[in-house]
């Protein structure tokens, strides 16, 4: 199998594994407890909170330990607009027309609280137009959400300029950030966020662990989602998961070492994949903004040949359609469809996402059977590719 859908999950980085498995049996205290085996815990939790703060650009108290960034996501929104009811006015959220359902479900759910949810388009390269959100973000708006990076198409968004539109009309900007983490520099003092959204298992930590980072958590109010004990300031109660704060400070660090090189490294890899598809197949075209994109990403249109069909000649390619979360949904992509490309386009595309340990081998490998079984599929379908 050679593993091309990084976008999906990442496999956890062994230094991190070594990480996390002194904390399963041999330092098991709760770090809520007074004992020295809570304190080294507690110890070990404090040191995960400098490892995420360093990779984003906060402080150790600003991050918020969950199960993940759909976790993290649900008490941005929901949180921060539950809590906000009882002091303000304001019931506008913005969000864009490509975010995860992590972002639009929990909008969906305000809506029918009440809340007025304004989206915004995307230009034909997947990047939220600046103008629109100009006159979206009004005095009437209390969030903003965007994602930093599409999980499909790998377009980056201008999170800092969006950030300037909420702050001047008095509202906080939140992104969700899961799939740009540890693959681009993020600065969340920099950008200016107010929230930011992090999954362990997409940059090479374990899966069920995430945080939200919440920029001076002291004057920002949310409604917790749960209700126990005190732990996370009470935003987020129950026992923490100690080894996977471990695994997830221990990829944050790792990818912190890395992170220079490994974007210049995934950026040739993919390059030249893409190279290699479209000089044996002319027709084929990459869809996202080709400028600002994340470095392991490519997703790919062959017309006239359906992507499930040339994803089931490839048993020994692990590829995607879209997102994880839309898998065995007969619909389109919506990111797709926003960026223009006709519903039978939208179906003609696969994604690609490399990682940490692709090989040149390995895509030489992968490019060569894409092109192979598009070929095929082609003469089937009766297509010009």
């Amino acid at each position: 199998m050679i593993y091309l859908d990084h976008h999906a999950t990442t496999p956890c980085d062994p230094l991190v594994v070594e990480a996390m498995l002194p904390y399963f049996a041999e330092h098991f205290g709760n770090p809520s407890s007074a004992h020295a085996a809570g304190t080294r815990t507690a110890d070990a939790v404090q040191q995960a909170r400098e490892q995420i703060a360093a990779l984003v650009g906060a402080q150790p108290g600003e991050v918020i330990f969950t199960s993940g960034a759909t976790e993290a996501n649900n008490l941005a929104l929901l949180g921060y607009a539950r809590a906000a009811r009882a002091t303000s006015s304001r019931r506008r959220i913005v969000i864009s027309a490509i975010e995860h359902k992590a972002v639009s479900n929990p909008a969906k759910q305000l809506a029918r609280e009440g809340f007025e949810i304004v989206v915004l388009p995307v230009d034909a390269q997947g990047t939220v137009e600046l103008d629109a959100a100009a006159e979206a973000i009004t005095l009437d708006t209390l969030l903003v959400s965007i994602h930093a990076a599409n999980s499909e198409i790998g377009t980056i968004q201008p999170i800092a300029k969006l950030a300037e539109l909420a702050h001047a009309a008095g509202a906080l900007l939140h992104t969700d950030a899961a799939q740009a983490v540890g693959k681009i520099p993020v600065d969340m003092l920099a950008w200016g966020g107010d929230m930011l959204s992090i999954s362990g298992h997409k940059l090479y930590g374990p899966q069920g662990i995430g945080a939200l980072v919440v920029r001076h958590p002291r004057r920002t109010q949310l409604e917790p989602l749960g209700y126990g004990g005190g732990q996370e300031r009470g935003w987020r109660p129950g026992t923490l998961n100690v080894p996977g704060i471990v695994g997830l400070g221990a990829a944050c660090a790792r990818c912190a070492e890395l992170l220079s090189t490994e974007v210049l490294r995934l950026a040739a890899l993919r390059n030249g994949l893409e190279s290699n598809i479209i000089a044996a197949i002319p027709e084929a075209h990459r869809n996202g903004n080709l400028q600002n994109r994340l470095p392991h990403n490519s997703s790919l249109t062959f017309p006239g040949i359906e992507a499930d069909a040339l994803l089931a000649r490839l048993p020994t390619l692990a590829l995607s359609t879209g997102s994880a979360c839309d898998a065995g949904t007969i619909e389109p992509s919506a990111t797709l469809l926003a960026l223009g490309l006709s519903r039978d386009d939208a179906r003609a595309t696969v994604r690609v996402g490399l990682g940490r340990f692709s090989t040149q081998e390995q895509i030489s490998i992968a490019s060569n059977m894409i092109v192979e079984q598009a070929k095929i599929l082609a003469k089937a379908f009766g297509c010009s590719v």
